[in-house]
């Protein structure tokens, strides 16, 4: 039986979630949704928590924020970040989570590796 091929819909998906997966791909963006999960931030606060520079952060935020991932909420002078959709925390640790036991998987394997090197 002849698998079905994708239809453009199909294709129109993955590309979004290809899209999706390029925000979450840089360590910065990463680092600064870590910082929101405890709540909203401005951009001092953010600066601050992250390290980062203010240019370089602003780009960041400008990203997640024209991506649907964060909110920007103005409030009287300055603006405030929040997660759009927490859901994204649980994509992040089940991601976090696999890469965790393959580490894990792997440091085993080396010591078991190095275990059989000192018997010869």
């Amino acid at each position: 039986m002849p698998k079905n091929k994708p239809s453009q819909a199909d294709s129109d998906i993955f590309a979004a979630v290809a899209d999706y997966f390029k925000m979450l791909s840089e360590a910065s963006r990463l680092q600064i949704l870590a910082c929101l999960k405890s709540g909203p931030m401005n951009v001092m606060e953010l600066t601050e928590a992250t390290g980062l520079g203010q240019a370089n952060l602003s780009k960041h935020l400008k990203v997640l924020t024209q991506a649907g991932i964060v909110i920007r909420q103005p409030k009287g002078t300055s603006a405030f970040y929040e997660i759009a959709d927490p859901m994204i925390f649980e994509l992040c640790e089940l991601v976090c989570d696999r890469i965790s036991e393959r580490i894990l998987q792997q440091a085993e394997n080396l010591k078991a590796l190095q275990n059989t090197k000192t018997i010869f």
